[in-house]
């Protein structure tokens, strides 16, 4: 076995310890919507999704356009939460300083929240420079666009990548672009759910090094 030629990262969930306050705050304004969503059906719903495909669930599902300043509102909740909480991931700033092989993020948000979190949680200065976003391509997750438009950045053979995901959307989307997958369930997803084809499930982050070395 021998390390991948690139290691493609997400980023909430995988790196910093986001979906719990998102979870949380999208619940909070679904219901004032009138949408009311456990937990569990939020991560399963939009864990792992870009913005634009969330928001146009929502307005399926309530039958009516959003209100203009909605999405608004709930990132400027999303912030000041995270503020006051964001952590990295248990165990990833071990993992990543272990990691010999190239690293780069590829998330579904956009590249000014990559920046926000990242920075909070002083990962940032480990990727400038080699962070990608959904923003960037014409189809988020489970479409394979944003791990093959990474993969191209850094000039690597998607044959040769694994992808660390922790959502269904994101194993998805890492199957579909010939890429294998680790799956970390140690956050909001069910390994059920992470489970499949060219996939490892994991749920501690110091494990990552070595399941690397043998993923390819």
């Amino acid at each position: 076995m021998s390390a991948p030629d690139l290691v493609v990262l997400d980023c909430d969930g995988v790196l910093v310890d986001s979906e719990p306050v998102a979870a949380r705050v999208d619940a909070e304004a679904l219901a004032e919507l009138g949408w009311v969503l456990d937990e569990a059906e939020i991560v399963r719903r939009f864990l792992g999704r870009s913005v634009p495909d969330m928001l146009a669930e929502v307005e399926g599902h309530l039958g009516r356009p959003l209100p203009e300043d909605w999405w608004a509102e709930v990132e400027r909740r999303y912030r000041a939460a995270l503020a006051d909480e964001l952590q990295p991931v248990d165990g990833i700033v071990e993992a990543l300083d272990a990691i010999t092989a190239p690293t780069c993020v590829a998330s579904s948000g956009g590249h000014d929240k990559l920046r926000f979190t990242l920075g909070l949680t002083g990962l940032y200065p480990r990727f400038a420079g080699r962070i990608f976003s959904a923003h960037d391509v014409a189809r988020g997750k489970p479409a394979p666009d944003l791990f093959l438009h990474a993969a191209a950045r850094m000039g690597a053979d998607p044959a040769r990548c694994v992808v660390v995901e922790d959502s269904r959307f994101g194993v998805e989307a890492a199957r579909a672009a010939g890429m294998r997958a680790l799956g970390y369930a140690g956050g909001l997803t069910p390994a059920a759910w992470l489970e499949g084809p060219d996939t490892v499930v994991f749920d501690d982050m110091r494990l990552l090094p070595d399941l690397l070395d043998m993923a390819t």
